[in-house]
């Protein structure tokens, strides 16, 4: 009778250190998880506001100075276009280079005190950017670990969690060495 008394409570401790670390590891998954989601909204945020800010430009720009050609011709595409967070930010970062570049050769827009708001705003959305992008690749290092980590990665397989990409989609578990791009 004693040695069923036992096993028993050997039993019970066993299963209940599992359910612990089981618990305890799903919260440390879900913990990463939900700093991911706020990141990427912040990040969603911070790109659409550098959009606006650089859409809301164009008139003004057109506005202050006479341009033979066609100025943010990638960004009147994007208006028709879905495309992911990392492609935006590449287009967005090319239409304030040259944003810049219009700044630089017509001193008129330079003059315009909203044009001076604008391009403050933006650089201003860019330190947001690169602090958030830093960090969701931090976020993301950290979940990819607990996936591939002992014991973590058995509670990973159970919950069914994917591997995630960092935000320039770069797979660094591949041979694709075409995927990286400056």
């Amino acid at each position: 009778m004693e040695i069923l008394i036992i096993v028993v409570l050997i039993l019970v401790v066993i299963i209940c250190s599992f359910c612990i670390f089981y618990f305890l590891t799903y919260n440390k998954f879900q913990d990463v998880i939900i700093r991911i989601n706020e990141v990427e909204s912040l990040i969603d945020t911070n790109l659409r506001n550098k959009y606006d800010l650089i859409n809301r430009s164009i008139a003004l720009i057109k506005a202050n100075v006479e341009i033979d050609k066609p100025i943010f011709e990638e960004i009147i595409k994007l208006r028709s276009r879905k495309i992911g967070n990392f492609e935006l930010d590449r287009k967005l970062n090319e239409a304030y280079n040259e944003f810049v570049f219009l700044k630089s050769k017509y001193k008129d827009i330079d003059n315009s005190e909203e044009l001076k708001k604008i391009n403050k705003q933006i650089i201003d959305i860019n330190d947001t950017l690169v602090t958030s992008i830093n960090y969701y690749n931090e976020n993301i290092t950290n979940y990819n670990k607990l996936l591939k980590t002992f014991p973590s990665n058995i509670i990973a397989t159970f919950c069914k969690y994917q591997e995630k990409l960092f935000f320039d989609r770069k797979d660094m578990s591949d041979d694709d060495y075409e995927d990286f791009k400056l």
